[in-house]
C-alpha cells in the first residue's frame, strides 16, 4: 500500500509540472499581418456630415471643401444622390444604396448648387481644382409648401473625372460624400426601434490553437419616420482569468435611418489563453434597450486539470489522514 501511494504521489507531481510548463509556456503564436500600401486618387472633403431642422417653404445655404491632395490638376463633378438602404437576400442584410428613391429621400430633389459662373443648378456641375489645392463648392436647400414628417436624407457627391494611375498602372476614381440628416419636426415624428437577434458568440480560427475571440451582435430596425442612433456595449469580466474587455466610447455607433434594419457588433480580439468569463451585450437605440449575458469558457482544458489535480490532492490528503489514524490506534492497541 505505502509503494502504490508513493508512485501515484510521483505520477501526480509530473502531471502538475507538466501542466505549470504548458500554461506559461503557450505553444500558439499570434500571426502579425501586413498590409500594403496601394496608390489611389487623393481626394477628401469636409465636413462628412450636415445636420439639418427642416421647416416647409425654407431655404437652407450651406457649403463644404474640397481638396486635392495630388501632383496634378482634377476635374469633378458635384451631384446629390438618395441616402438609403436596400434589402439584399443574397447577403441577408441591408446595403447603402443611392438610387432607391422613398418618400424619405425627396430632399434630394430640392438641392441646387452654385456652379463656376456663380449660377444655382440643379444638375451636376463640374469644377477644376489645382494641385495640393482645395475648393469650396456652394450648395442650397429649398424645402417645398408641404414637406413630409420626419426625416430627409441625401448624400452628396464629389466624383472625380480624371482619377490618378495608381501603383498597379490602373485608373482609379473617388467619390468621397457629405451625408445630409434633415429632420421635420411638423406632423406625427415617430421614434421607434425594434433590437432582435442578439448574440453571443466564440469566432474560431481554424489555424489557431484556440477560439480567437469574442463577438457580439444584433439587428436594429427602424420603424418610425426618423432617424437615431444605436450603439452596443461588449463587457468581458473574468471569473476565473487575468484580463477583461469593455467597449470603448463612441465605438460600434451607427445611425439607423427609416426603413432599415442594421447589424451592430463589437468584438474583443485579444482575449486570453483560457479563464471562465462573464460576457454581457447591451445594444440601446431610441428610448430601447436589450440585454443578454453569458459565461464563456475559454480553453478549458488547463482549468480541469488543475481542478482533478486539486481533487486529487485532497484525496490523497484523506487518504493520509486515515492511514495515520489506523496507525496511531494500532499502536494504543497494544
Amino acid at each position: 500500500m505505502k509503494r502504490i501511494l508513493n508512485k501515484f504521489l510521483v505520477f501526480t507531481l509530473l502531471v502538475g509540472f507538466g501542466v505549470s510548463f504548458c500554461l506559461v509556456n503557450p505553444s500558439f503564436a499570434e500571426e502579425e499581418s501586413e498590409n500594403a500600401a496601394i496608390g489611389g486618387t487623393s481626394i477628401s472633403l469636409s465636413p462628412v456630415s450636415n445636420v439639418l431642422a427642416l421647416t416647409s417653404n425654407s431655404t437652407y445655404n450651406s457649403k463644404f471643401e474640397v481638396k486635392n491632395d495630388g501632383d496634378n490638376n482634377m476635374e469633378i463633378e458635384v451631384y446629390a444622390a438618395p441616402y438609403s438602404y436596400v434589402y439584399s437576400e443574397q447577403e441577408d442584410a441591408y446595403k447603402l444604396g443611392f438610387s432607391n428613391e422613398n418618400s424619405f429621400t425627396q430632399i434630394t430633389r430640392w438641392i441646387k448648387f452654385k456652379d463656376s459662373g456663380g449660377n444655382w443648378v440643379s444638375g451636376r456641375p463640374t469644377f477644376t481644382i489645382a494641385a495640393k489645392d482645395s475648393l469650396e463648392i456652394e450648395y442650397r436647400i429649398s424645402t417645398p409648401d408641404n414637406i413630409p414628417a420626419g426625416g430627409q436624407y441625401a448624400v452628396i457627391f464629389a466624383h472625380t473625372l480624371t482619377g490618378t494611375i495608381s501603383a498597379s498602372g490602373i485608373k482609379t476614381e473617388a467619390s468621397p460624400g457629405l451625408v445630409i440628416y434633415g429632420r421635420c419636426n411638423e406632423g406625427e415624428v415617430v421614434t421607434k426601434a425594434e433590437i432582435s437577434d442578439m448574440k453571443i458568440e466564440r469566432h474560431v480560427d481554424e489555424n489557431a490553437a484556440i477560439e480567437s475571440d469574442f463577438y457580439a451582435s444584433a439587428k436594429v430596425k427602424n420603424a418610425g419616420n426618423i432617424d437615431f442612433s444605436a450603439v452596443g456595449t461588449l463587457k468581458v469580466s473574468p471569473i476565473i482569468g487575468f484580463s477583461g474587455y469593455e467597449t470603448s466610447d463612441g465605438r460600434g455607433r451607427v445611425s439607423v435611418i427609416p426603413e432599415t434594419e442594421l447589424t451592430i457588433s463589437d468584438v474583443w480580439e485579444e482575449p486570453p489563453s483560457f479563464g471562465i468569463y462573464k460576457v454581457s451585450w447591451t445594444v440601446s437605440a431610441a428610448e430601447s434597450t436589450e440585454t443578454i449575458e453569458k459565461i464563456v469558457f475559454v480553453n478549458p482544458l488547463p482549468l480541469i486539470i488543475i481542478a482533478l489535480l486539486l481533487l486529487t490532492f485532497i484525496i490523497i490528503g484523506i487518504i493520509i489522514m486515515v492511514r495515520r489514524r489506523k496507525e496511531r490506534r494500532s499502536r494504543l492497541a497494544i
